[in-house]
């Protein structure tokens, strides 16, 4: 069988690109969430959200309960 393609054309150094879930995301960090989480987060943006509030409070405990220790000497 022969081929159409020209000469200059180099396929030895092109990359395969994978399909499906294993596949190469360029440049985002892709985090699986449980079915029963899933259902309750319409989209990226509601998960970030919810995820920076979280954070929020822990720090605000953390300042708080760091506060309300006692000072040894």
């Amino acid at each position: 069988m022969e081929d159409d393609l020209r000469s200059e054309y180099d396929l030895k150094s092109l990359r395969v690109r994978k399909f499906g879930p294993e596949r190469k995301n360029f440049g985002k960090t892709t985090i699986r969430l449980e079915p029963d989480v899933a259902e309750v987060f319409p989209n990226a943006d509601a998960v970030n959200e919810a995820l920076r509030f979280l954070i929020r409070v822990v720090q605000e405990n953390q300042v708080s309960a760091l506060t309300k220790q006692p000072h040894s000497s």
